[in-house]
């Protein structure tokens, strides 16, 4: 029997690899050191998905050239941004920014764009997606809007938001999967892995 391949996270976001924890799923994690601010493109969407790629095959390419790298593995990468009023919101570049687009957002709705890219080692093969989910945010109060800026949350996250954490009772409701908010969609991951002749069950931790 055909030992399964070693699921490897490109990213640093605890919330991912809480997600994929909880979904029975143990992933090694190594952080891609990619340079998200260098990266431009035109629409939200399309930046997830750029960014996404740059991750896993940054990683894939430093375990090809390891010599502790799995016999075999996949490399997930994802990357999540917020498309709001005609703008690409990343990560806030300070509490200022993220107090104005708060004021902006509230009682307002965006998109959040994930993308994921899944690259198996040593094939190379690789599969790709961007998931998106419409976001509705509460009419937020002044006095809460500087609360969860001072909380700190808001500067580490796209969109300067979370639905997992001090942020979820600013969310009203979603349209579409609640883990693509999160960070990464458990329903994409199932296709990716598909697409490359796999089953998440496979990956299921041993009871």
């Amino acid at each position: 029997m055909t030992a399964r391949p070693t699921l490897v996270l490109a990213s640093a976001s605890p919330a991912r690899r809480t997600l994929l924890d909880a979904a029975g799923i143990d992933a090694e994690v190594i952080v891609s050191g990619v340079d998200e601010e260098a990266v431009e493109a035109t629409t939200a969407e399309a930046l997830s998905g750029v960014l996404a790629r740059m991750k896993a095959h940054a990683v894939a390419e430093r375990l090809r050239h390891s010599a502790a790298a799995p016999d075999r593995a996949l490399v997930l990468g994802c990357d999540s941004v917020l498309a709001f009023d005609g703008q690409i919101l990343g990560k806030p570049a300070d509490p200022e920014d993220a107090l104005k687009r708060w004021q902006a957002m509230r009682g307002r709705s965006g998109v959040l764009h994930t993308g994921h890219c899944l690259v198996e080692l040593p094939s190379g093969r690789a599969a790709e997606h961007v998931a998106s989910t419409v976001v509705h945010f509460a009419d937020l109060s002044d006095a809460e809007i500087e609360a969860y800026v001072a909380s700190g949350e808001p500067l580490w996250v796209a969109g300067a938001f979370t639905i997992d954490g001090l942020g979820g009772p600013f969310v009203e409701r979603i349209e579409g999967d609640h883990t693509n908010v999160v960070g990464l969609s458990l329903p994409v991951l199932r296709r990716l892995l598909a697409e490359l002749d796999l089953q998440i069950t496979d990956f299921w931790r041993p009871r």
